[in-house]
């Protein structure tokens, strides 16, 4: 598969402080990427140097094999970007808007009707393109929004917080929508919001302090969020060392009387045997639950183990 964006080694200083350290990535076509960091952890500034808006402080950036440094023009043709605000002139229809845009892209005038239909058609636009983007709902103002960030075919796409401040359903839309962009396009979605990335990517990274501290595809994740404990209730009181003696658990934490944590090896899950000597001594076996990690508090918990820069060699 061809990378469209290559990202290599990427630095950005502040002065003495180092915003990005040593940042590696690529992405793929089809790939729709959720990249997360808690506030200050250097995700903005890496966004901004993907886009062309900061210079690294050394690094290199490819946008569809383009160098962002060395040819900025044309690398940034290839790129379709969203802010987390989006640039709408409210006094405009979206016809008149997205005509603007086109004129801004750089769309030779023989191409810009069907490069317009095409974006509508595919942001759900048809039915309001002759009304004020001010009288749209937030919902439609996002679809313009992400319209315009596709309007030239770009090989990457850059959302940023594109389901901030909408309902429901309108969240459901764009992320049906977004997941509907990532088939042809690849995908750089910048969030705060967990279930989003769940819901929308198929990859995910994350990174804290300056620094990527996980790479990994949903299905990786998912993985990590099956927690490795079960938690075992029963009507008599259990027998903690017995349990103890089992093939695989490392530990128990008592809940109360009667329910049990059980701590076990990530590859050996004890459960088919804890239930065969509950039932052996008549415990009465009410709950055998395997317990489940969410994505947040794998978040937390990369983000609060990962090493500061004074502890890396840099």
């Amino acid at each position: 598969m061809t990378n469209l964006v290559q990202v290599e080694q990427l630095y950005r200083y502040y002065g003495d402080q180092c915003a990005v350290l040593n940042v590696t990535f690529t992405l793929e076509k089809g790939e729709i990427l959720g990249f997360l960091g808690p506030n200050g952890a250097g995700k903005t500034s890496t966004m901004q140097m993907i886009c062309g808006n900061l210079a690294p402080t050394s690094g290199q950036i490819l946008v569809n094999g383009i160098d962002i440094l060395d040819r900025p023009k044309e690398a940034k043709r290839e790129l379709g970007y969203l802010p987390e605000i989006p640039p709408l002139y409210r006094e405009l229809t979206v016809d008149e808007y997205l005509q603007y845009c086109a004129k801004l892209h750089g769309l030779p005038r023989g191409k810009v009707r069907n490069s317009l239909a095409q974006a509508k058609d595919r942001c759900g636009l048809n039915e309001v393109g002759s009304r004020l983007i001010g009288n749209l709902s937030k919902g439609y103002q996002q679809r313009v929004g992400i319209a315009q960030a596709i309007l030239h075919s770009p090989a990457v796409i850059i959302l940023d917080e594109p389901t901030v401040g909408l309902d429901p359903i309108q969240i459901r839309e764009i992320r049906e929508l977004i997941r509907e962009l990532g088939k042809e396009h690849g995908i750089i979605l910048s969030t705060h919001i967990l279930p989003e990335v769940q819901e929308s990517c198929t990859h995910v990274q994350i990174i804290h302090r300056g620094q990527l501290v996980l790479k990994d595809t949903i299905e990786g994740l998912e993985q990590q969020m099956r927690a490795s404990s079960i938690v075992l209730m029963t009507r008599k009181s259990p027998e903690s060392d017995k349990l103890s003696a089992l093939e695989g658990v490392q530990s128990i934490e008592q809940l109360d009387e009667n329910r049990l944590r059980i701590f076990h090896d990530k590859d050996q899950n004890p459960a088919e045997s804890v239930a065969e000597i509950a039932v052996a001594n008549g415990w009465g076996l009410l709950e055998l639950i395997p317990e489940r990690r969410s994505m947040e508090q794998i978040f937390i918990e990369i983000t609060r183990h990962s090493p500061s820069h004074e502890e890396q060699d840099i």
